[in-house]
This record gives C-alpha cells, sequence and structure tokens, in this order.
C-alpha cells in the first residue's frame, strides 16, 4: 500500500514540482493536528496517507496554469477548482482501508458551505477532510508557489484564525495552533 501511494505522490511530483512538496508537508502538518487532537490511529493513518496524494487531480489541470506566474483568470481558476473531482475519480475504485477518495474529493470543502466541489456544510465533511483542509492552507499560505512568494506562518495562522468555526473546524484550527505556538511544530524547509 505505502508504494502505491508514493509511486502516485511521485507520479504528481513529476509534473508539478511545487505541488509535490506541498502534499508532503500538508500531509505531515495534518497528521500531527490528527495526534493532536487525539484521533484514532486509524483516521491519523489516513489523513496522512490522504495527505500525500491530496493534489493527484492537478495532473488534469494544464501545468502552464499550475505554474503561471501573477494572476490566474476566472477559467483557469475553474480548472484548477476540478483537481478534487478529477483525484476522487482516480482513486474511487482503490481498496484502501481508509475512506482516501472521500478526504481528496472534500479537502477543499469549507463548513460555512463556501467550498468546492459540492458547497458542503461541516456536518457533511468527513474530519479527516476538515482536518487535511487546515494543513493544506496553513503549508499553501506559508510556502511559495510559482505565481507568488511566501506569505509565512504568521499570514497563515491569521487566515485560520479569522476564519475558525466559519470556514475551518474551531478544534482542528485550535490543535494546529497548539502544534506551533506550544509545541514547537515546524514545517519542514522546502
Amino acid at each position: 500500500m505505502g508504494g502505491i501511494v508514493e509511486a502516485i505522490a511521485q507520479m504528481v511530483e513529476t509534473r508539478d514540482p511545487y505541488t509535490a512538496g506541498h502534499q508532503r508537508r500538508s500531509a505531515d502538518l495534518a497528521r500531527a493536528i490528527a495526534n493532536e487532537m487525539g484521533l484514532s490511529q486509524e483516521q491519523v493513518d489516513g489523513i496522512r496517507i490522504a495527505g500525500l496524494i491530496h493534489d493527484l487531480g492537478k495532473m488534469y489541470v494544464p501545468s502552464e496554469i499550475l505554474s503561471k506566474p501573477g494572476r490566474i483568470t476566472d477559467l483557469e481558476y475553474s480548472l484548477i477548482k476540478t483537481h478534487p473531482q478529477a483525484g476522487y475519480d482516480i482513486l474511487k475504485n482503490i481498496g484502501f482501508p481508509w475512506p482516501i477518495a472521500q478526504i481528496v474529493l472534500q479537502h477543499h470543502e469549507r463548513i460555512d458551505g463556501s467550498g468546492y466541489p459540492f458547497g458542503l456544510l461541516g456536518k457533511d465533511i468527513l474530519i479527516e477532510a476538515k482536518v487535511l483542509a487546515v494543513g493544506d492552507v496553513v503549508e499553501a499560505i506559508a510556502s511559495h508557489r510559482p505565481y507568488r512568494p511566501s506569505y509565512g506562518i504568521d499570514k497563515a495562522f491569521e487566515e485560520i484564525s479569522k476564519n475558525k468555526g466559519i470556514l475551518y473546524d474551531s478544534q482542528i484550527v485550535d490543535a494546529c495552533l497548539r502544534l506551533f505556538n506550544e509545541k514547537g511544530y515546524q514545517l519542514r524547509p522546502e
């Protein structure tokens, strides 16, 4: 199982080096958040595995868009927003012992219903996907992207704190902030 997941992650890395490091760092942070929250080992393992391949669907997004410097158009953004569904479609028939395809599908959903692809409300989103969403957002904001420099970890904290209980689950945000502020957690260097 680990070899399959690693192969999938490497496929994405080959196509988009920024996404590769992002997936690994997001997975590591999401795993740490899940442990901090006291989730079961089964859930922690599923979150880590899903995190390693959560952007698999970006293989269907033209690389010119993924690596485009500067702002993207509304059309380009609409193409990027298809990646959770594309990832789900690739993973849905693999017999993982965790709901990996569903976690990947839901990792851009937000608890107030403003996320995508379905606009699910918090009660309808898997806890694993909500944990991965926070890890994903923190890592993305804190890291360099082709279209912008890193905003830094403080901006990432500002985003999740400002939207705690609105976009992101409050317990998950609290666990994430505890990791960094009280337990010395750091994102791995790029």
